[in-house]
């Protein structure tokens, strides 16, 4: 077999692995299904420093910022899921903030903040900002959520991560469609 059907049979995979429960679904995901399986399975990939953290088991927190897409949806992919000794939670956040204590966070924009501002609130903080590479607001997060041939794909900004105080999983990146560096 060759190299690139050994990677691509692994991309596959962990793409199945990162899906997780909606992919066993007798219909396929919808969109928002996977951008939230997303959100929830991207933590275990990324180290964040431990002043990310007000403690040792304190929560890894999703921060929805602005319009949220999700509704319940998040909620139920995150539930009873944690990472180490960190549960994770989702907050809905009107603006976002350098103390807002989001370790991850999914900028959608809202005229209380665009989403320009929200990213900037953020800039070199140890926030994994995602956004939708369609979202129209003017920003990019360090994970861009995008749609290739119908499927949700996503690409990462790695030099923006590491300016933020974040290392990425190569097994992450080697998913991503692109990898900024």
């Amino acid at each position: 077999m060759r190299a690139s059907q050994r990677l691509r049979r692994w991309v596959v995979g962990l793409a199945a692995c990162l899906l997780g429960a909606a992919a066993a679904a007798d219909t396929p995901p919808s969109e928002l299904e996977v951008k939230a399986d997303y959100l929830a399975k991207f933590a275990p990939f990324v180290v964040w420093p431990q002043t990310a953290f007000a403690g040792p088991s304190s929560p890894l927190v999703i921060c929805v910022q602005g319009a949220d897409p999700f509704g319940g949806v998040l909620d139920r992919a995150t539930a009873g899921q944690s990472v180490g000794a960190h549960p994770v939670i989702v907050r809905r956040v009107a603006r976002l903030a350098a103390d807002s204590g989001c370790q991850i966070a999914y900028v959608a924009g809202s005229p209380v903040q665009p989403q320009a501002d929200a990213l900037h609130a953020v800039d070199g903080q140890p926030v994994l900002t995602v956004t939708d590479v369609d979202g129209g607001g003017g920003g990019k997060g360090i994970v861009q959520l995008v749609l290739v041939n119908g499927h949700v794909r996503f690409m990462i900004d790695a030099a923006r991560a590491a300016q933020s105080g974040l290392a990425i999983s190569s097994k992450l990146l080697a998913l991503a469609e692109d990898v900024t560096k």
